[in-house]
């Protein structure tokens, strides 16, 4: 990525390739890899901070905002455009996933799926944080996949069609949180690119998404702690001195009037090579015979030689 290594988005865009597909991988990789409808299952919309929080780390995340400042192109319009078409269907499909979530709960056993439910988070929050961890880890569709079988009630088997308007509600409300935090990046882009550092973002970004099992599990403060993280992160991850993206390739090349570019100094190749300078023989003599190599190997030990307070110039 341009200005991001991030490894999550890395490793999509190497198989889907395209910022608009990357993007809508990105965003819906919760869905398709069963984080979110285990998030819906251990009560993680259960309040409003649990809303929040899924949205803005599970959809939001430092993913997506690296692939909208990093990867896509045009202006602020016309990554909102993208936004926007991504994000309909990704409301729609967790509508559809939410729905379905009370029926998978008639049929597990939930305090064993809550602790897969939190493992998979801690997971995804390491893979953010590092990629060389993010392989030694299974992927996500791997440990959910494990919870749903070691939380099957066997015992009392029974599919019950139940639905739950409330907890749709909910679901579509997270996913509409992401979708709004995503647009609201590609219409500020411009301006974030030239303030937001990525890497810093991305890793407090992961400290906070390694918070929300707390919440899960039912700890004190787990509701808000990654909230005030991700606060914190957004804080710190502003820097008004960053070169935006593609300054730092530019260096010190200048460019005249007449539209030739020139370097600020030359550089050897620019005032001949070393095989023209008088002194670029192997080893060059002196007329007394010594070795006048060996007079540019000790400028530095003249230099260290030299009392408290004085100084010489590099050539005497």
């Amino acid at each position: 990525m341009s200005s991001s290594q991030h490894p999550v988005a890395l490793e999509i865009e190497e198989l889907v390739g395209g910022s608009t597909r990357l993007l809508a991988t990105v965003m819906f990789l919760p869905l398709l890899d069963g984080i979110f409808p285990a998030l819906v299952l251990a009560g993680a919309l259960d309040s409003t901070a649990g809303i929040l929080q899924v949205g803005l780390l599970v959809f939001g995340g430092s993913a997506t905002v690296a692939v909208i400042l990093a990867e896509m192109d045009g202006g602020p319009r016309e990554q909102a455009t993208t936004v926007l078409l991504v994000g309909v269907p990704l409301l729609a499909l967790a509508a559809i996933e939410a729905a379905l979530a009370p029926t998978i709960e008639s049929v597990l056993e939930m305090v064993i799926f809550e602790r897969f439910a939190a493992l998979v988070i801690l997971a995804v929050a390491a893979q953010t944080a590092s990629a060389r961890i993010g392989e030694l880890l299974p992927r996500p569709a791997v440990i959910v996949g494990l919870g749903l079988f070691a939380s099957l009630d066997v015992g009392g088997l029974q599919v019950a069609l139940v639905t739950d308007p409330e907890l749709v509600a909910r679901g579509v409300a997270a996913a509409g949180v992401g979708v709004g935090f995503a647009l609201a990046v590609a219409l500020l882009a411009p301006t974030l690119r030239e303030l937001v550092h990525l890497d810093r973002f991305r890793f407090g970004s992961a400290v906070a998404l390694g918070l929300l099992p707390l919440s899960l599990l039912g700890y004190p403060f787990g509701d808000y702690a990654p909230l005030a993280v991700l606060g914190l992160t957004t804080l710190f991850a502003l820097d008004p001195n960053a070169e935006p993206p593609g300054d730092a390739a530019v260096g010190s090349a200048s460019t005249s009037e007449g539209g030739t570019e020139r370097r600020s100094r030359e550089t050897p190749a620019e005032v001949g090579g070393t095989d023209d300078h008088p002194l670029a023989a192997a080893n060059p003599q002196v007329p007394d015979g010594g070795d006048r190599s060996r007079g540019w190997d000790t400028v530095g030990a003249d230099d260290a030689e030299d009392g408290p307070g004085e100084s010489r110039e590099p050539w005497l």
